[in-house]
């Protein structure tokens, strides 16, 4: 296809197969009306719903996201991948409309592929963001919904991008995307540390999963687990988000239970005893102290 386009050559009868994607004012609408008005009123209304997360630690960049692929109100596939490899050292996690974020990573994989070709190294995680940016920037406003978390390493170490179809690219440490997103921030906020260990990070990212699939409807079927490293990306696990979460409450439920019989353990009631021949009952208190009673009682 790179090969194509530098000699400007298309074989007979192959036009309209190439995967070319159309200028942003190319767009087939009639006649007199403008594309991002009509798209709008006359486009399909999709509903989107997934979770999706990725942060950052001291050993990688940690990539999560649930297996439903939903479509209105129906599941379309309960065991999609929504994180794609783009390249060995590098790949994201996907949001949004199916369709797009496909096409749009497998352009991404060219643009990237080729760069490496030309350069003679592996392109940086913030290079791949602000060119994935900069190419979905010229279609905004076209109903085009791409929301992904870039995970990579690269010379200055683990690095992690959000990109939004509109051109927004954002670098931090955590992100989640997706209509279970708030639930996963919930997790995330209150377990994250940048000096995780391995298997800490792993626990981390699969509650956050599964307790999104939990409480978003359109959220559900597997906990997809990747890790990227200094040598490449690992595909780590996929476990089913049901189990998971049952796992975590019963987990949840010895906690508490331990908890109650550690408070029980550390208190000690007032034992009641006889002061004496005068009868008076006393509770077991020092005189002078606070809590000693105004008036003692006498048999």
């Amino acid at each position: 296809m790179a090969l194509q386009d530098l000699c400007k050559w298309q074989a007979p009868g192959t036009l309209e197969l190439l995967p070319h994607l159309p200028q942003s004012g190319g767009w087939a609408v009639p006649r007199g009306c403008d594309p991002q008005t009509f798209l709008q009123t006359h486009g399909p209304r999709l509903a989107h719903g997934t979770t999706t997360l990725a942060f950052r630690f001291r050993h990688g960049v940690i990539a999560a996201a649930d297996t439903r692929s939903s479509c209105d109100n129906y599941v379309e596939c309960p065991a999609s991948c929504k994180i794609i490899p783009v390249h060995q050292h590098l790949l994201g996690t996907t949001s949004g409309t199916s369709a797009d974020c496909a096409t749009w990573y497998r352009v991404l994989q060219r643009e990237l592929r080729l760069r490496a070709l030309r350069e003679g190294q592996l392109p940086s995680v913030a290079g791949a963001a602000k060119l994935l940016s900069a190419m979905m920037s010229r279609y905004r406003g076209l109903d085009l919904c791409v929301a992904t978390a870039l995970c990579g390493w690269d010379c200055s170490g683990p690095a992690l991008f959000y990109v939004y179809s509109d051109g927004t690219r954002l670098e931090g440490n955590i992100f989640s995307v997706g209509s279970g997103s708030p639930y996963a921030y919930g997790v995330l906020d209150r377990g994250y540390r940048y000096d995780m260990t391995t298997q800490e990070a792993y626990t981390l990212a699969r509650c956050a999963v599964a307790h999104a699939t939990h409480r978003d409807g359109y959220s559900g079927g597997s906990v997809d687990l990747f890790h990227v490293r200094e040598s490449g990306w690992e595909y780590v696990s996929r476990n089913d988000a049901w189990v998971l979460y049952s796992e975590l409450q019963k987990l949840s439920e010895l906690e508490k239970q331990e908890e109650e019989e550690a408070s029980q353990a550390h208190l000690r009631p007032a034992t009641l005893h006889r002061a004496g021949e005068g009868g008076e009952l006393s509770l077991g208190l020092v005189p002078g102290d606070s809590r000693l009673p105004v008036e003692t009682e006498t048999l």
